[in-house]
């Protein structure tokens, strides 16, 4: 399977391993994207998509107890991230999708980049738990939604609906866009 790159993401006692695809590979590992029984496995994976061609992430994650985790950005998280957020002119990562918001702060700057016509991909921070902490350490901001535009964090849903009414946001997209 070339298309799959295996690792460790934590190198402590508690072992989360992270698979990487190209979306054509998924037919071909169908199993490796799998919610298995959580009473035949203590892991579940999860696909993170990020539109129709783009890369999928599924993340293999151990329950436990704690919802907090400890040095949640991995080396390994961070360059996945680096390449995620760099490889789109606007991402939001966000509780829910850009067609099914599962809240009114992600929904808000949905409904935003909406209305500036801009194409923009969507994560969905709420089917993985080490991404959802790992986004906080990566981006030094403690709540979703957070935007990316150009590579770079831009911020939450007040600095956004701030800069959406002050006009920067749409001066700030038009520059993206157009490089």
């Amino acid at each position: 399977m070339p298309n799959v790159m295996a690792f460790q993401s934590i190198p402590s006692s508690i072992r989360t391993p992270f698979l990487v695809v190209k979306a054509s590979a998924i037919a071909a590992v169908p199993s490796l994207l799998c919610y298995p029984r959580p009473s035949r496995s203590p892991y579940t994976c999860r696909p993170l998509t990020v539109g129709d061609n783009a890369i999928v992430i599924g993340v293999a994650s151990r329950r436990i107890k704690s919802t907090r985790c400890l040095a949640a950005l991995t080396p390994e998280l961070r360059t996945t991230l680096d390449k995620v957020v760099t490889s789109h002119k606007v991402i939001l990562f966000m509780k829910g999708t850009k067609e099914f918001p599962q809240c009114g702060f992600s929904n808000t700057v949905v409904q935003i980049l909406k209305s500036q016509n801009v194409p923009f991909e969507t994560i969905d921070i709420l089917e993985n738990e080490m991404l959802r902490q790992g986004l906080k350490e990566y981006s030094s901001w403690p709540t979703f939604p957070q935007l990316y535009i150009d590579g770079e964090f831009f911020g939450g849903c007040d600095i956004t609906v701030e800069a959406y009414k002050n006009g920067q946001l749409q001066e700030l997209l038009e520059k993206s866009l157009c490089s």
